[in-house]
């Protein structure tokens, strides 16, 4: 390599903005903001740098909230305000506890069934080692709450210290409603105590939307289904509801963002005309990785990305480095492995599914790779970068 090539690859930059208001011109503070950050810190720009926006902002420029009497208005509509299953919700005081609070005032009981040993995002309950020691098999036992106590007694989240189990019980009977609390992993087993159902999961909620529709649930709507138009002059999200949203106040959350393939599309213009180069964007929201430690499942969004300009549709499309140094061009060193190496790259197919070439390398969608270093780059805590500059994601080994 001559000193004249590039030594570096892909850069993660954190972009400090303004706070963000509601009714704030986002697109012209994420423009300004990076070209400020480019002079200050003597960088230039790039076609096909991306510039990802968190979500979080996006909905606060929307004023994109609800209240929990919203939510209990919207529920009591729907469900008829009488008994209703509220089943697999993730175990958080961010992402459900508030929409729980507006559930059950909205609704003269609760049967809470919750999913064990772990919701589905991994916070657990009891772990798997119990259930064995009791002879417990999650995939066919109910439990009710009074088993689960004498079996398992008080569990407390190991991050946050909570009994989900005893704090989401109070949250419904403090909000007026009734509560029962069972445990179990078969949707349809709520049918045993009511035909009115509200599923809480994420990823797997078209599954049990389903499984509880073969079975005759009368009424079945999931998170998603709840505050899909505005009520009282509230927030909503036509395509996700609920999902997605996180605690704002004590009686308040900030949906996901609604309606942002404009705000994306009006940045790469604002940034094209300001610079001549042509940038991708992004809406981003929690990444799509898991913590090996507490077993946690970041993704509790229910997509990483709700909006992004074209350049980032697909997966990638990449050669594994490491196996054609080790393969293919084991008798190669130096100079010449680097040659032979940059000549596979530049002839690369065009899609190299089912090459053992390519195995190996991530096989994720663009938006979600991209989203989850987004994420772990910004935090979720005081860095003040909502935005944040990715460059060189696309170049490969063959870029100068």
């Amino acid at each position: 390599m001559n000193q004249t090539e590039r030594r570096v690859g892909t850069v993660s930059r954190g972009i400090r903005c303004p706070i963000i208001r509601q009714g704030d011109d986002l697109a012209e503070i994420v423009t300004v903001s990076v070209l400020e950050a480019a002079e200050s810190e003597g960088f230039s720009l790039n076609d096909r740098d991306v510039i990802a926006v968190t979500e979080s902002v996006v909905a606060r420029s929307q004023g994109n909230y609800a209240t929990v009497e919203d939510i209990a208005s919207d529920v009591k509509h729907k469900t008829g305000g009488g008994t209703v299953g509220v089943i697999f919700p993730i175990l958080s005081r961010n992402r459900f506890a508030i929409c729980l609070r507006g559930i059950a005032k909205g609704v003269k009981k609760v049967v809470l069934m919750l999913s064990y040993p772990s919701d589905e995002v991994g916070n657990e309950l009891v772990s798997l080692d119990s259930l064995d020691e009791a002879g417990i098999d999650p995939y066919t036992d109910l439990l009710t709450l009074e088993k689960y106590r004498a079996l398992f007694g008080e569990n407390r989240h190991p991050f946050t210290g909570v009994d989900y189990v005893e704090y989401y019980q109070q949250l419904i009977t403090s909000s007026g409603a009734e509560a029962e609390i069972i445990f179990c992993n078969n949707p349809r087993r709520i049918l045993e105590y009511t035909d009115t159902v509200i599923t809480c999961d994420i990823h797997t909620r078209a599954r049990t939307k389903r499984l509880l529709k073969n079975a005759r649930a009368r009424i079945v709507l999931g998170l998603d289904d709840i505050l899909t138009r505005s009520v009282n002059g509230s927030g909503c999200n036509e395509k996700y509801g609920l999902l997605g949203s996180n605690k704002a106040t004590e009686d308040k959350v900030k949906l996901f963002p609604r309606d942002c393939q404009d705000l994306a599309e009006e940045i790469q213009k604002r940034v094209l005309d300001a610079t001549g180069k042509c940038v991708e964007v992004m809406v981003y929201g929690d990444g799509a990785f898991k913590d090996p430690q507490g077993k946690i499942w970041e993704l509790a969004d229910p997509v990483v990305s709700p909006a992004f300009t074209e350049g980032l549709k697909g997966t990638p499309n990449e050669l594994k480095l490491k196996y054609l140094a080790d393969n293919e061009f084991a008798s190669l060193s130096g100079e010449a492995l680097r040659q032979a190496i940059t000549d596979s790259i530049r002839r690369k197919d065009a899609d190299l599914k089912g090459s053992m070439a390519s195995e190996g390398t991530t096989p994720r969608q663009l938006t979600d790779l991209i989203g989850s270093l987004c994420d772990l780059t910004s935090g979720s805590g005081d860095k003040g970068t909502p935005v944040v500059l990715v460059q060189g994601y696309f170049d490969n080994y063959t870029n100068a």
